[in-house]
């Protein structure tokens, strides 16, 4: 696949976050490092939960009225719900946020066909299964495939091979 056939393929997606209603994180996928505060204080890893709690309480709080994008330092954060669960995708300011928002449906659409009919407990008791199905979808910030059916027979692939 090349940039001029999917124009997807060549954004750049910094982070995926699946969390509950509660700001319990259960999915968490970063594909660029956050920034290290400069003072020196804190680490990658602290960093990280930081942004997380801090996306939390920005897509719960906010008013179903406001559209699901968010610029946040400097990322565009793209969210939808489902149910009690956020997905939440960051990507570059300059970023087409309805494509984004058709890869976090796509993204609940394999979860939901793989688990017909996907809850919090399948991705809580499942969750090497859920990064295995966003592994074969996205890899390293990038959209790899786009077709339900190749991924899930990816994922069923791999499942025979262990």
């Amino acid at each position: 696949m090349n940039c001029h056939s999917f124009v997807l393929s060549c954004q750049k997606i910094r982070f995926f976050l699946l969390q509950n209603r509660q700001g319990k994180t259960r999915l968490s996928k970063w594909y660029v490092p956050p920034p290290v505060p400069q003072n020196g204080s804190g680490n990658s890893e602290a960093e990280k939960l930081r942004i997380e709690a801090e996306i939390h309480r920005l897509v719960t709080a906010r008013d179903k009225k406001y559209t699901n994008f968010i610029e946040y330092n400097n990322y565009k954060v793209i969210y939808r719900r489902y149910a009690g669960l956020f997905f939440t995708i960051a990507v570059d300011l300059a970023d087409n946020e309805l494509s984004y928002l058709e890869t976090i449906h796509l993204f609940v659409e394999l979860l939901d066909t793989y688990f017909s009919n996907v809850c919090e407990l399948d991705i809580v008791f499942n969750f090497n299964k859920v990064y295995s199905i966003l592994d074969e979808y996205m890899l390293a910030g990038e959209i790899e495939e786009t077709s339900k059916r190749e991924i899930l027979d990816r994922v069923k692939l791999l499942e025979k091979m262990e």
